[in-house]
């Protein structure tokens, strides 16, 4: 066997495992997922009965909880890409500054995007109930005796509030990675120019911090639309369905309501909408990139 042909065989032997494994928990249950929205499952009996669209149907024009699940989830995205790049943005703008503790809040700020989800769902739900109940007794602020999980009203802001808190570190080392990539040169010819700090932060820095922002845009969109266990650990999707999103919708009609075949014509619909939108926003960002 030639050398040739011996690296390619390699290259085949090597990648092979990884491509059986990925077609077994990606692209087969996708492919059956497709099939069963054909069908009418509970997820026990042996055999799905097969009618067509009409889960489909349901969807569209009988079921309004999808729609509403599919509502919240586009204005917890909305909120949450905007707060998340807006925040992290500034505080990475701050953390490039040369102080002592600069390193210290930066591991300070990244230590909630490590932890899980779940648990801190479970630690802001902890701090919503009692810990507000606590300084209300001590401070006597009405702010602290909202019910920040029980009113239909502040439950949305609650959710969309701890999402940031626990994603922010990440972005803010992205920004920070971009705002170092920023070549010297450049700012110092601005200075020369006689640019101030405002103008060189708004005319040089922001436009060559387009790759980093088309990232963590991306970013902060796909985990706004899949969100569901921070949901599922604060509200359950409560109060009523105040926060019910996509993807615990589409866990409770499969998994609770053993309705796999409506649930899986959901999560086709839901991958539909996602796979548009986020190729609709990498595109748009992507073109307004600036090449050094």
């Amino acid at each position: 066997m030639s050398k040739k042909a011996r690296r390619q065989l390699e290259t085949v032997l090597f990648s092979l495992p990884a491509i059986i494994l990925v077609c077994l928990m990606m692209y087969l249950p996708f492919i059956l997922s497709g099939y069963y929205s054909l069908t009418e499952w509970n997820g026990i009996s042996k055999d799905a009965k097969f009618i067509g669209f009409q889960n489909f149907k349901t969807i569209f024009v009988e079921s309004k909880d999808f729609r509403e699940s599919l509502w919240f989830t586009t204005r917890y995205t909305f909120f949450f890409v905007i707060f998340s790049n807006v925040f992290a943005l500034a505080l990475a703008v701050v953390l490039t500054k040369k102080f002592k503790a600069a390193n210290f809040f930066r591991g300070i700020f990244f230590i909630p995007y490590i932890m899980s989800m779940t648990i801190v769902g479970f630690i802001w739900k902890f701090i919503f109930t009692s810990g507000f109940e606590k300084l209300y007794e001590v401070t006597d602020w009405g702010l602290w005796n909202f019910s920040w999980l029980g009113d239909p009203k502040l439950v949305f802001y609650s959710v969309a509030f701890v999402g940031v808190w626990q994603s922010l570190g990440f972005y803010i080392v992205l920004y920070i990675a971009g705002l170092q990539a920023v070549p010297k040169d450049v700012m110092e010819a601005a200075v020369v120019d006689g640019a101030t700090s405002r103008q060189k932060f708004f005319k040089v820095t922001l436009p060559l911090l387009g790759p980093s922002f088309t990232t963590c845009i991306f970013m902060s969109l796909t985990n706004g639309l899949k969100v569901f266990d921070i949901i599922l650990a604060l509200t359950k999707g409560g109060p009523g369905t105040a926060t019910n999103s996509v993807t615990l919708q589409i866990y409770k009609e499969a998994f609770t309501n053993n309705n796999y075949g409506l649930g899986s014509a959901q999560s086709i619909i839901y991958f539909l909408f996602v796979l548009i939108l986020t190729q609709l926003v990498l595109k748009g960002f992507s073109r307004k990139e600036v090449d050094l």
